[in-house]
């Protein structure tokens, strides 16, 4: 069989072809159907295989986390619950309205039981945050540098938060022997209650 007999074969009787022509045929038929179903339905398939392994690793790495903290879980029960305790303990140190003129009275004696001075000492407004208010009081105190350590090492001993801040030491303008001017911000906090945080 030649091309020419290629070209006298008649489409309407297949049945009568030679038996390479009718191979050739369905070789043809076959590869067209090949190509045809992948494009047209294994292409998509593949292509969701490709979607589903990806999604299976994104789930295993999220499995895995999520088994890593159910293994831990107790541990992290037992770190909440010092961490409530700890937050309680700590909001235990600030004081509600009533306290705050009993603190600052325990301000003003740790300052005078250290033998200091008081040249200032004036309670600021109180600033609201988010779920504690700061009360600075400024203040300007003449002692001795020893006294000033004592003074600040009492506020820190006192049962509730005081913190100080912007401190300034400077000697006092008349010569008396040694004697210092030491000008702070003393801040301490007071808890707001659910009223006042709205």
């Amino acid at each position: 069989m030649n091309l020419q007999d290629l070209n006298e074969l008649d489409v309407s009787q297949i049945g009568v072809w030679p038996l390479p022509a009718k191979l050739l045929l369905i070789l043809i038929i076959c590869l067209l159907l090949m190509v045809g179903g992948y494009y047209f339905d294994l292409e998509t398939q593949l292509n969701d295989l490709t979607k589903a392994e990806e999604e299976e690793r994104t789930l295993r790495v999220s499995l895995e986390d999520k088994q890593a903290k159910a293994a831990n879980l107790d541990k992290y029960r037992k770190q909440l619950e010092d961490m409530k305790q700890s937050f309680g303990a700590m909001l235990r140190q600030l004081p509600n309205k009533t306290e705050v003129a009993d603190l600052l009275v325990d301000v003003s004696q740790t300052g005078l039981a250290a033998g200091l001075e008081f040249n200032l000492f004036q309670p600021g407004a109180e600033v609201p945050l988010e779920f504690y208010a700061e009360l600075p009081i400024k203040i300007a105190v003449e002692g001795g540098y020893h006294e000033f350590g004592e003074f600040i090492s009492g506020l820190a001993a006192l049962p509730r938060i005081v913190t100080i801040h912007n401190i300034k030491i400077t000697p006092t303008s008349k010569d008396t022997g040694g004697r210092l001017i030491l000008e702070a911000t003393a801040k301490t906090y007071r808890y707001l209650d659910e009223e006042e945080h709205k």
